[in-house]
């Protein structure tokens, strides 16, 4: 694999996507992920998935002090059941260029998309605790921080956790499941899903039905 070329690729990443960009976050996310192919692009994949848990985590770390409160980024649900709505969402303050619905979207179905030469190329240990954990941080908004629950964020959400199922799938001795992700299957609880542009709920998603029926297949 080459570095210079994974920069360049990163950067260009940060530059073309994004809320800046002309077009629906859905529709860039193909083309995004259409920009990381080969074996660099699986590389700057797991780096954007890296920078943005490491990013949403400091936020979070940096609110929870302010509130009295500890962060543990292995399991955020406790924290947010406690400080609530004190407490907003880090995915949309994470380092500059990297948005959750465009960016990490695009590493997401292109890690997802390549499971076996995912496993075979990178290390998927820390790349399947950090989709776990931006997946925790995405579902404890809507629980506990009144996040809205909008059709971009619930395809980041199931598209998470397909992705790392697929992932899990390749490994000959996968990880146990987290802490939160073991919560959320106890729980049988459907989100209304809406979609803004139209200023109505279009749908509903159960998270810990579908977590049940792809992580303990």
């Amino acid at each position: 694999m080459d570095p210079v070329r994974q920069q360049e690729l990163l950067r260009e990443l940060r530059q073309r996507f994004g809320p800046h960009a002309p077009g629906r976050f859905a529709d860039q996310v193909p083309a995004a992920a259409t920009l990381l192919e080969g074996l660099d692009g699986l590389a700057v994949a797991a780096t954007v998935l890296h920078e943005f848990a490491d990013g949403a985590y400091a936020n979070v770390a940096a609110q929870s002090a302010a509130l009295g409160l500890t962060a543990d980024r292995r399991n955020y649900r406790p924290l947010w059941e406690a400080a609530g709505k004190r407490l907003k969402s880090p995915l949309f303050a994470a380092p500059a260029g990297l948005h959750p619905y465009v960016q990490v979207a695009a590493a997401v179905t292109v890690v997802g998309g390549r499971p076996a030469e995912t496993v075979r190329v990178l290390d998927p240990l820390p790349l399947l605790a950090h989709m776990f954990e931006v997946l925790d941080l995405t579902i404890a908004g809507w629980e506990f921080g009144r996040v809205l629950v909008d059709v971009d964020g619930a395809t980041l959400a199931v598209n998470l956790i397909t992705a790392a199922t697929a992932i899990r799938g390749e490994m000959s001795d996968p990880p146990p499941l987290p802490a939160p992700t073991r919560a959320q299957m106890r729980r049988n609880n459907s989100v209304n899903v809406l979609d803004p542009a139209v200023s109505r709920i279009v749908g509903q998603w159960n998270p810990g039905k579908q977590m049940r029926e792809c992580l303990l297949a």
